[in-house]
């Protein structure tokens, strides 16, 4: 396997161990549906997280449950497609007016290392399990 398919594995396993840190110090991690939380779930990947289009939910209905929960920061990790960036956008331009500071820095390195090959969190497990094959020595 080649150095620099080793290297995206190696990053993107350390990005998901921070997502995982963040998790587990209260931080809510926002992704569009239940499948993209399963996702999360699947790589370990412990603690509160929001599902943005679930329940017929709005972004409204979003900022006031994040604003209930009383937390500080937030993670977004939705897709990378044109929705998911343009919800990306909009949800932390209205968090941010709600004094609630976003996260979006794992998102964007996430999006720099995948952005070709997923285009929905809920592919980043099987992405990975791919990746990991090929990064197996023969």
């Amino acid at each position: 396997m080649s150095t620099r398919l080793k290297e995206r594995l190696e990053k993107i396993e350390e990005i998901i161990a921070k997502l995982s840190e963040d998790a587990a110090k209260g931080k809510p991690i926002i992704v569009e549906g239940v499948k993209d939380a399963r996702a999360l779930y699947g790589l370990g990947i412990n603690g509160k997280v929001l599902t943005l289009k679930t329940g017929g939910k709005s972004f409204l209905d979003m900022i006031q449950e994040i604003e209930e929960l009383g937390v500080a920061e937030v993670v977004l990790l939705l897709d990378y497609d044109r929705r998911g960036k343009e919800g990306t956008t909009r949800l932390q331009r209205d968090l941010e007016r709600s004094k609630v500071k976003v996260n979006v820095r794992w998102w964007r390195e996430l999006q720099g290392l995948v952005a070709r090959e997923v285009q929905c969190i809920e592919s980043l497990p099987s992405y990975l399990g791919t990746l990991k094959q090929k990064a197996a020595p023969t």
